[in-house]
């Protein structure tokens, strides 16, 4: 049945080779690359839930609350806020084990995932699964996964059901600058060439895989080149800059709703904290990472360049912020405060 679901699929996308290169996709339709007001306002409260929230969960693992692996996403805010501003409904998301903000960007709501984090009922997994391991079917959010570029072949899977059912759907997979080294990646970025199947593979590059730079790690640094043998064509994006990852990920979205197959979108961004909650990052510079917050923080930034644009005044953000640590804490008691999974959780959803 798959041989023959994959020869429907390859027969369906006849359209031409792209060009593999880093740059702008042959071929892809152009997208309107602007916010409106709203749209700006929106992605500078989403940018700053995110930070927030993971603020408050590093906070709250300091204290003993949340248990087990940590991995918070601050720094990196603008790279998934740009693609689902870029992305339609039903659109999937499906990432590794940073992924708490990418959930928020999804549209799960931050008090499921806060409750999750501590392992309570209210979680979005019944308090099972953790940081790692969150799902909504409802948001199209595929997960969370604690194995290291494992989510690229399931992504690539659900291209192929988004091609099979000719839905219209795209496949948004993300992964990170380390996971961009294992084998696995490139037998799905062939087999995604190869059927033409609607997937962004969105890398991001925050500089560091676990501890180790890119410079030591990777023989070739720049990701959005790694899909050259497959054919498959590479943007090069600044990560830290919301309006600039909309921007592509629009172009993105639109070269593969187009049948034109699969694009790479290597996210140039960089991440604050350790690889967890468990890494002090001693191979970097205190230095370093204090330029990167002054010159290219991606919510500081794009607030400073709302003020100046006149589309809010310091006071409106400051309201903004306001708000959304209220969600933040409104989050927190409800995570501290919903009970623990009953002992009848343990018989469930296990398969064998």
């Amino acid at each position: 049945m798959a041989a023959t679901a994959a020869k429907a699929v390859a027969t369906a996308s006849k359209a031409s080779k792209p060009a593999a290169r880093t740059g702008k996709a042959t071929g892809a339709t152009k997208a309107t690359s602007s916010f409106s007001h709203a749209q700006e306002l929106q992605a500078y409260r989403e940018m700053l839930l995110i930070r927030r929230f993971e603020e408050k969960a590093g906070q709250m693992y300091g204290m003993g609350l949340i248990g087990g692996f940590c991995h918070l996403y601050i720094g990196q805010e603008a790279v998934v806020v740009g693609m689902q501003a870029a992305a339609r409904e039903g659109d999937q998301v499906i990432t590794g084990y940073r992924d708490h903000g990418h959930m928020i960007a999804a549209g799960m709501a931050a008090r499921g995932v806060m409750a999750e984090l501590t392992g309570r009922r209210g979680g979005y997994s019944h308090g099972k699964g953790g940081s790692m391991h969150m799902f909504s079917v409802e948001k199209a959010f595929f997960g969370g996964h604690g194995i290291v570029g494992a989510q690229v072949s399931l992504g690539t899977g659900l291209a192929f059901a988004n091609a099979y059912r000719a839905d219209g759907k795209v496949s948004m997979t993300y992964f990170g600058d380390g996971a961009a080294n294992q084998g696995q990646v490139y037998e799905s970025f062939n087999m995604a060439e190869l059927w033409k199947l609607p997937v962004v593979y969105i890398i991001e590059n925050n500089q560091y895989a676990m501890g180790t730079s890119v410079a030591r790690a990777s023989a070739v640094s720049d990701f959005s080149r790694r899909g050259i043998s497959f054919n498959i064509p590479g943007i090069q994006v600044d990560g830290m800059d919301v309006e600039k990852v909309q921007e592509a990920g629009a172009e993105a979205m639109a070269y593969c709703r187009s049948g034109k197959g699969p694009i790479i979108l290597e996210m140039k961004t960089y991440r604050y904290r350790g690889h967890s909650m468990s890494d002090p990052a001693k191979y970097r510079t205190r230095e370093e990472v204090s330029e990167v917050r002054e010159k290219r923080d991606p919510i500081e930034h794009f607030g400073q360049k709302l003020i100046k644009n006149g589309v809010v005044t310091e006071e409106d953000l400051k309201m903004i912020d306001k708000d959304v640590k209220a969600i933040v804490v409104a989050s927190a008691d409800f995570a501290t405060e919903s009970p623990e999974p009953g002992l009848n959780e343990l018989y469930t959803d296990v398969l064998a």
